[in-house]
């Protein structure tokens, strides 16, 4: 998969492979995707610390949370979007869900959280407690904590809904092939930027000293947060000035030369059932699908139990938000890295499958050295003779290591392969694909690994009893996620040949 780069020189078309008349696109594009995962960047973190810090909570309510709560919201999200879509053009569209989810989090820093302890339910779930078997803790610590876990359902929907649906849909329809094999490794350098500046934003914010005069929270951890929300809206503002300017400069002009040169179509109204069936009858977008569900669950399958040991390792809130927002800067440099020498070059030189390949091998070789850390927990004194360091200390240091390298691999080449799966499709069947698998498949496969967990959990009662079972269920579904990375391929070189040919003519 090679294409012309002549009129570049070598390093620049290593590093910035952009012509100047697109800069004018291009530059708006890298800043609202820089904002909106700045934006989720800094939710990942808060989102992560409410839930599992929480007294009587832990890592064992993400489980019931992206069953009971994240999947249905996920459905009825994307429903919602399909039927904006029908009435209101694609930037009236992220106008209007972009404005709900910032709304809430307004909402729930200056109205939930300060009534929190009012709004709580203590006295039931206590009941509950003393009723359900020990393998419930995380369900009741969910229904106990129902404004912390609709917090962490529509902040972990961020990257579903506003990154995957909206931004990327968005710019699957704006960006042609030749520029996408360009333009989509620039993109991860917006999102991983975002990570080391959230990151860093955010372990700022988190050690200042409380103070009263702010009128922010009840505590240091509540001023920090509420903080950190308005930041978030902040961002969201620039944001949409953003978007709708690139509108009215760049994309309105290019669709009134597009609409000399061809015959406006009418506008097809779509239904998430046609949707679906879509996904089900074509062949192409049912291997993307089940790339995605395969991705979701196994790092969801991880992320649980390396959160586990984060939580007995930090409890305080505060300390567990610092720590996990130093692992979000880590993530940041590691992707942009990649980004940079990697995932741009890995596609231009090896092409989609090799690149596409990346993720799931870099998952399988981490995941066995974490789970082989973690069995290493019950030797202690051997641990301690080899390292001289706690177990647990060892397990969350290559927890962590683990993380970030899945976690960069993801934002760069797992990301711009993904979208750029799409690009051979027409629009309406990029709008249908997107709306399915972005809006259903990513909250199906965050389903599918919690709902492994609930069977786990109510037959073992903890998470570290359930681990050995957690890593067959990974190495299982990474091997069939090899085999349809391998499958769509094949199909995607079929369908791009004709253009890649026309390219580099």
């Amino acid at each position: 998969m090679t294409e012309n780069y002549a009129q570049f020189s070598k390093l620049r078309a290593f590093f910035w492979p952009v012509h100047k008349h697109e800069l004018k696109k291009l530059i708006p594009m890298l800043l609202i995707f820089f904002l909106l995962s700045f934006d989720y960047n800094i939710l990942r973190g808060l989102k992560d610390t409410l839930v599992i810090t929480a007294e009587k909570s832990g890592a064992e309510v993400i489980p019931f949370i992206k069953v009971w709560v994240m999947f249905p919201l996920s459905v009825t999200l994307a429903y919602v979007y399909v039927r904006l879509s029908n009435r209101f053009s694609r930037e009236n569209v992220f106008y209007i869900i972009l404005s709900l989810f910032l709304s809430y989090f307004a909402i729930f820093a200056f109205v939930l959280y300060p009534n929190r302890e009012f709004l709580h339910c203590h006295e039931t779930a206590d009941k509950l407690q003393a009723l359900l078997p020990a393998g419930f803790k995380g369900f009741i610590a969910m229904y106990r904590y129902w404004i912390y876990t609709l917090f962490y359902a529509l902040a972990d929907i961020w990257s579903n809904i506003i990154l995957a649906l909206l931004f990327w849909g968005f710019a699957n329809q704006v960006t042609k092939l030749n520029e996408a094999k360009r333009f989509y490794g620039l993109f991860g350098l917006g999102t991983n930027f975002s990570g080391i500046a959230a990151g860093q934003i955010s372990i700022f914010i988190m050690m200042l000293p409380f103070n009263a005069k702010f009128g922010l929270g009840d505590d240091a951890w509540g001023q920090s947060m509420t903080m950190l929300i308005c930041l978030i809206i902040f961002a969201g503002l620039i944001t949409m000035l953003a978007f709708r300017w690139l509108h009215t400069s760049v994309l309105n002009h290019e669709m009134a030369q597009e609409a000399i040169n061809s015959p406006p179509k009418e506008k097809k109204k779509l239904s998430m059932r046609e949707n679906l069936r879509y996904v089900l009858n074509s062949s192409y977008v049912l291997s993307i699908a089940l790339i995605i569900i395969a991705y979701n669950i196994v790092i969801n399958l991880v992320e649980v139990l390396w959160k586990h040991e984060v939580r007995e390792l930090y409890p305080a809130p505060k300390d567990y938000n610092i720590f996990m927002n130093e692992v979000t800067t880590i993530i940041g440099v590691m992707a942009t890295l990649m980004a940079l020498f990697v995932s741009g070059n890995l596609i231009r030189k090896f092409g989609w499958t090799f690149t596409a390949l990346v993720t799931p091998v870099i998952l399988l070789i981490t995941s066995v050295g974490f789970f082989g850390f973690f069995y290493l927990k019950d030797n202690p004194q051997l641990i301690l003779s080899l390292v001289g360091v706690s177990p647990l200390y060892l397990v969350v240091l290559f927890g962590t290591l683990q993380n970030c390298c899945s976690r960069a691999a993801k934002y760069t080449v797992f990301d711009a392969t993904k979208e750029m799966a799409f690009i051979p499709l027409s629009n309406e069947e990029k709008i249908k694909g997107k709306a399915a698998v972005d809006g259903i498949c990513n909250r199906l496969g965050k389903s599918g690994g919690a709902v492994i967990y609930h069977f786990l959990l109510l037959a073992f009662a903890s998470i570290p009893a359930s681990a050995p079972y957690v890593g067959l269920f990974l190495m299982v579904i990474i091997g069939l996620w090899i085999v349809c990375v391998r499958v769509l391929g094949q199909k995607f070189t079929s369908l791009t040949q004709p253009e890649l040919r026309a390219t580099t003519a």
